[in-house]
């Protein structure tokens, strides 16, 4: 086995480890999803109220570690390298064209004005108030699709904003007149 990859043969024998590995992981990823079930139990409040808590923060985690503890580092490895394939696959391009460029913009900056503007002033959006989870829903969607749209340029423009040594490199543009005065 070299470094960090797992070869066929051993994926062969590995196998079983890998699915009941990928089987936990799915499960505990999933678990947020059995909350609506203990709200509408006959649980006590607090019952409720851990079991939910347990449900959404702990217990994903907790099925993470014991997934890859069975998988084992070479399993994990293997199945990481597979996910990033499938996302740099089908992940958005590296370079846009301008019309997409700019519709990925409006798209990213739209669910950013409406939750600037939802606490402040509801009445100004219209079908706000009766249908806010539905408004929210869609502006989330709408922002996360935006990073698709927008292309693999701007993730690394996002990921620059967090970095100090980061400087910006202007385009140089064309004047768009003669600087030259004639008489």
């Amino acid at each position: 086995m070299i470094a960090g990859t797992i070869s066929e043969k051993e994926l062969v024998q590995m196998r079983w480890r890998l699915r009941l590995g990928m089987a936990i992981f799915v499960i505990g990823f999933l678990s947020p999803l059995l909350i609506p079930l203990v709200t509408a139990s006959d649980l006590p409040t607090k019952w409720k109220a851990v079991i939910s808590g347990a449900l959404a923060v702990g217990i994903p985690e907790l099925f993470s570690i014991a997934a890859i503890a069975i998988m084992g580092k070479p399993g994990f490895n293997y199945i990481k390298e597979r996910f990033f394939a499938f996302l740099k696959k089908h992940g958005p391009a590296d370079r846009v064209g301008r019309t997409r460029y700019r519709i990925g913009l409006v798209m990213f900056l739209l669910p950013i004005f409406f939750g600037w503007l939802a606490p402040y002033a509801p009445h100004l959006i219209p079908g706000y108030e009766p249908h806010r989870f539905a408004v929210n829903l869609a502006g989330d969607v709408l922002f996360i699709s935006s990073l698709f749209v927008l292309g693999g340029d701007f993730w690394d423009k996002v990921r620059a904003l967090f970095s100090h040594e980061a400087k910006v490199q202007m385009p140089v543009q064309e004047p768009l007149f003669d600087s030259k005065v004639y008489f």
